[in-house]
């Protein structure tokens, strides 16, 4: 598609409302259960009821044909249904279709969903492993049996501490600066105090990534509802536009990266950013998929807020935790806050809620633009959505 075409979808469509259920432990759920509770949340904080909703995005790691029985449950009858799995991105991936959908008056109220009961289901995660090894096969991979994802991001970080001298104290960082937003934040999973000596002492996972540096297992569903920005209007919340957005996908195997410490977050936040028409340098608050703390810094360094190499420099001394110089995963992200499987709609959530004033003690003040970027597989996809209020227009 073209810039200018690209840059006429500006802020044309807007995030109306959102909704979070099940947030950690949320036992005798389903994953069906958990994202109707968050819909039907998002689609009352939007003004809106269900016979509203005309359009649909949703995806599962545990099913082909999730949408089917979303629409199902939910007693939807959508003209628009966008049901693409790549992973954690998903949903951000979702937004830019969505928009074009919008703009061509296939929907009028768009509905983008996840849930999942990852922590507290019933059947083992061996068994959640092994399924997803049959949808997903890896020639290459697989039949080494890697210790996926884990040893995938592993060998991102002992690559970057390689290439660039970063430390593992510097990895602990961003645990620790994520753990202080998550202690400010009552949805969180994991509040308790924790310091860089805790992250370094911590039991290996995949050298040199602790059980610190790696998000966590919970239950939890979130789903947002996106309208055309005149229809915002007429609704009761204060309305999130975005401004930009794209996805990028350049391998799906981690063997298959071209440069372990570069990924396309290079790209969707360039394309993302030039939609939006700002750079970095303009947003305030910023929302990164940390499933691992190397996430972190490589989508800081991708997305421009510093240069290649100098991401574990960026954060030292607290600069991405309350109070330093860039508030980055303010609701305590993957690491901290929750994490049921795909991440992804959580960080489009806590940007719009920070845009929209509604954070309480970890509420960044005049905040008018966000980045919520997604990551999926293995360094795999990578989708970035720049959302702004009305004064970003």
């Amino acid at each position: 598609m073209s810039t200018d075409r690209l840059k006429s979808l500006r802020g044309s469509a807007v995030i109306a409302g959102v909704g979070t259920f099940g947030m950690g432990e949320a036992p005798g759920f389903t994953d069906m259960e958990l994202l109707a509770r968050a819909a039907h949340a998002a689609v009352a904080d939007a003004g809106l009821t269900m016979a509203d909703i005309d359009g649909l995005c949703t995806a599962s790691a545990a099913s082909t044909m999730w949408a089917l029985p979303v629409v199902e449950y939910l007693g939807l009858n959508p003209g628009y249904i966008d049901s693409t799995m790549l992973g954690g991105s998903s949903f951000i991936a979702h937004l830019e279709p969505a928009m074009l959908a919008l703009e061509a008056g296939l929907c009028n109220a768009v509905l983008v969903c996840y849930g999942s009961a990852q922590r507290s289901a019933t059947f083992g995660r061996r068994e959640i492993v092994a399924s997803r090894r049959f949808l997903d096969p890896q020639p290459y991979e697989m039949p080494y049996e890697p210790m996926l994802p884990p040893s995938a991001y592993a060998l991102a970080a002992s690559r970057h501490m390689h290439q660039y001298g970063t430390t593992r104290r510097d990895l602990a960082e961003v645990a620790v600066a994520a753990r202080a937003w998550a202690r400010l934040n009552p949805e969180a999973f994991m509040r308790d105090p924790l310091s860089i000596d805790d992250v370094l002492g911590a039991r290996m996972v995949s050298d040199p990534l602790s059980v610190r540096d790696c998000c966590l297992v919970t239950d939890g569903a979130g789903a947002l509802v996106l309208t055309r920005a005149e229809r915002a209007r007429d609704l009761p919340g204060k309305p999130v536009y975005v401004l930009g957005g794209a996805t990028a996908v350049w391998n799906r195997q981690i063997s298959s990266m071209h440069d372990l410490t570069v990924t396309a977050a290079s790209q969707s936040g360039r394309q993302a950013y030039a939609m939006a028409g700002l750079g970095a340098s303009d947003i305030d608050v910023v929302q990164l998929y940390d499933a691992f703390t190397i996430n972190t810094l490589l989508f800081l360094e991708d997305l421009g807020f510093c240069a290649k190499g100098e991401g574990g420099a960026f954060v030292r001394d607290g600069a991405i935790a309350p109070g330093g110089r860039l508030p980055v995963n303010t609701n305590g992200g993957g690491l901290s806050c929750v994490h049921p499987g795909m991440y992804g709609i959580f960080a489009l959530i806590e940007a719009a809620r920070q845009l929209r004033g509604e954070c309480g003690e970890r509420q960044i003040a005049g905040a008018n633009t966000a980045i919520a970027h997604g990551n999926g597989g293995t360094l795999s996809s990578q989708a970035t959505a720049v959302l702004g209020t009305a004064d970003a227009l």
